[in-house]
C-alpha cells in the first residue's frame, strides 16, 4: 500500500449504508476500515464482499487475548483477505510475537499493527487505569515493545508520530486515527492533528471518517481532504 493511504472508517450501522459509501468512493483511491460496530452488526461477509470488489480493507477490531487466541484470530483475518489489521500491545510481548509467528506460514500476509493508546485518553484517563505515565510516554515504551516483537507498525495519535520515529526503524508503519480536516469538529477525540500535518509528521496511512461519511458531499469532502495532503 502506498504511503498516504486514506482508510474511511464505516462506522455505519449496516451492510446497506457501508455498501452505499463505498459506492460513492470507490474508485478514488481510499482503502476502508471496518470496526467494532459494523463488524458485530454484519459478520466476515461484509468484508469479504468488499474485499472481493478490488477493495484494501483494515480490519480493526484490536485483538487483545491470550497469546493463542489472538494469533488463531489473526489467521481468520488473513483468510478474509485484509490488507493489515490490528491488535492491542498492551497484550504484551508473547501476543505480538506469536501473532506474528503464525501469520508468517502465510505466503502472502496482511501488515499487522499493535494499537499504542487511544486517541480517546488523556495523561488524566491513563493515570486512572494505571499508567503514571504522558501519553507520549506510554506511547513510544509500546512502539518499542511492539517492534521488538515483530510488529509491522502501530497505531498511534499524529501527536505522537515523531516519537515513535525516534525509538524505532524507519520503516517501521504508523497509522493514525483522529484525523480532522482543518477547521473540522473534533467529536470524541482529544489528542487530534489534520492530514496534511499528520503526513508531514511521518504517518503512512490515515483513518478518517465522520468528517467524510457525515459530510453533505462525501466525494467533495474526500479530494479536499486529498488536496490537503498533497499541498501541505
Amino acid at each position: 500500500m502506498e504511503k498516504g493511504k486514506v482508510f474511511i472508517a464505516l462506522d455505519v450501522a449496516d451492510r446497506r449504508e457501508a455498501l452505499a459509501i463505498v459506492a460513492e468512493l470507490k474508485g478514488f483511491g481510499a482503502g476502508w476500515k471496518i470496526g467494532k460496530q459494523l463488524f458485530t452488526q454484519e459478520g466476515p461477509a461484509l468484508v469479504k464482499e468488499i474485499v472481493a470488489m478490488g477493495e484494501d480493507v483494515f480490519l480493526d477490531l484490536k485483538y487483545h487475548d491470550i497469546p493463542n487466541t489472538v494469533a488463531q484470530a489473526g489467521l481468520a483475518a488473513a483468510k478474509l483477505g485484509v490488507k493489515l489489521f490490528n491488535v492491542h500491545a498492551a497484550g504484551g510481548r508473547a501476543m505480538m510475537a506469536e501473532t506474528r509467528k503464525a501469520l508468517d506460514t502465510l505466503p502472502d500476509r496482511p501488515l499487522v499493527l499493535a494499537v499504542t493508546v487511544l486517541t480517546s485518553l488523556s495523561a488524566e484517563d491513563l493515570a486512572e487505569v494505571g499508567y503514571h505515565a504522558t501519553p507520549a510516554q506510554q506511547v513510544a515504551r509500546f512502539a518499542k515493545l511492539a517492534e521488538e516483537a515483530g510488529m509491522d507498525g502501530v497505531v498511534a495519535s499524529p501527536l505522537e508520530i515523531e516519537i515513535i520515529r525516534s525509538v524505532t526503524r524507519p520503516s517501521f508503519k504508523i497509522l493514525t486515527p483522529g484525523i480532522r480536516p482543518a477547521g473540522g469538529l473534533k467529536d470524541d477525540q482529544k489528542r487530534i492533528a489534520t492530514p496534511a500535518a499528520a503526513i508531514a509528521a511521518g504517518a503512512d496511512y490515515l483513518v478518517i471518517g465522520r468528517p467524510v461519511t457525515q459530510a453533505p458531499d462525501r466525494k467533495k469532502a474526500f479530494w479536499e481532504i486529498l488536496d490537503e495532503i498533497r499541498n501541505g
